[in-house]
């Protein structure tokens, strides 16, 4: 394994931390990115890695990732990620869920989690048994937090729709072609809110039967998962895995738009050149995919209800606005664009 400052993907990270706890079977890495405007806030991924430094890859990915994410939502949260290395049976027990919680403890505030891929509001729940420091739990009617899944999806919508409007000048999705890859919590929610517009939809899941399943749901069509990218459509919304927009992806699109919630999205950062060049729209991840933290961020500090979270979620569309308006005055790429502005917030820039 190369020395953890030789990964492309370190970034002055603050702290990355490596957890094992051979009773339980514990193997887990939380980076912190920064806390330059508050602890470092974001998920934990449960995953089988075949390479465990791709691990130690993912978790310094989206360690920044949530940097960005935070400072371009305004909350006074940093960047933050955990990754929880499972085994090929995906083996999951209240005794690990308790070590992880009391490794997230031992860093004293630093870090907060919530769910993300793998992991669940009820995981979350145990974590809760050994640390404070966790959010997206289960919560009564009208309050912040819980699932961030469908407030993922809602921004991920918004965000659709301003992207649809700036790029083919319609002011709704119907009968807009829009290919969605991956299904889960936040794809399947998007589908259902632009299905209920009357967009045309094409579905792609690593799950065919999920995706078939909604697609008969929604009447819409489906496609395989290695092929969703390439489909002719009016917009590509990549939300399963990141890493998925490399240079032979990109080359391949038949779509004026990207915009969708997927995670590091862009493989390598050249390939956000390699998108503006070919004159697509891309809405940063980060920007459009934050509705989820924003909703367990201010269950965690305590500053509002659902009637909040959904205010700040409709301020999506504008963020990306300001990220499109600078990009077309500059003639810079969208995602760097981004960038600069969120490395301006966390007092990088």
């Amino acid at each position: 394994m190369a020395a953890l400052w030789d990964y492309p993907d370190f970034d002055e990270h603050e702290g990355v931390h490596f957890f094992t706890d051979p009773v339980t079977g514990l193997q887990a890495i939380i980076a912190i990115h920064s806390t330059h405007l508050g602890p470092a806030a974001g998920g934990t991924r449960f995953w089988h890695y075949a390479d465990k430094a791709d691990a130690v890859t993912d978790a310094l990915r989206l360690s920044r990732g949530m940097s960005f994410k935070n400072a371009m939502a305004g909350l006074p949260m940093g960047g933050g990620k955990a990754v929880v290395l499972a085994d090929g049976a995906r083996t999951k027990t209240p005794e690990m869920l308790a070590a992880f919680g009391r490794a997230i403890d031992s860093l004293g505030g630093k870090y907060v989690t919530a769910e993300d891929v793998g992991m669940s509001d009820a995981d979350m729940v145990a974590i809760a048994r050994a640390t404070r420091h966790v959010s997206g739990l289960p919560v009564g009617e009208g309050h912040a937090g819980g699932d961030p899944g469908p407030s993922t999806a809602r921004g991920v919508y918004l965000g659709v729709l301003a992207a649809i409007k700036r790029a083919l000048g319609k002011d709704s999705a119907a009968g807009v072609h829009v290919a969605i890859q991956g299904v889960g919590s936040v794809g399947g929610g998007l589908a259902r809110l632009l299905a209920a517009d009357g967009a045309k939809l094409t579905l792609a899941d690593v799950n065919g039967v999920k995706a078939a399943a909604l697609a008969h749901e929604l009447g819409a069509a489906t496609a395989h998962a290695n092929e969703i990218l390439a489909i002719e459509a009016d917009v590509v919304s990549p939300c399963a895995l990141g890493a998925i927009l490399d240079a032979g992806a990109i080359a391949a699109l038949r779509a004026p738009v990207v915009a969708g919630g997927a995670n590091n999205q862009l493989a390598v950062p050249a390939d956000a050149a390699r998108l503006h060049g070919r004159g697509v729209l891309y809405a940063p991840d980060y920007v459009i995919n934050a509705g989820g933290i924003i909703n367990v961020a201010l269950e965690y500090l305590g500053q509002g209800d659902r009637a909040e979270v959904a205010r700040r979620i409709t301020l999506i569309p504008e963020r990306l606005e300001q990220v499109w308006a600078e990009s077309a005055a500059t003639g810079d790429p969208a995602a760097d664009v981004a960038d600069r502005m969120a490395m301006r917030l966390i007092g990088r820039g």
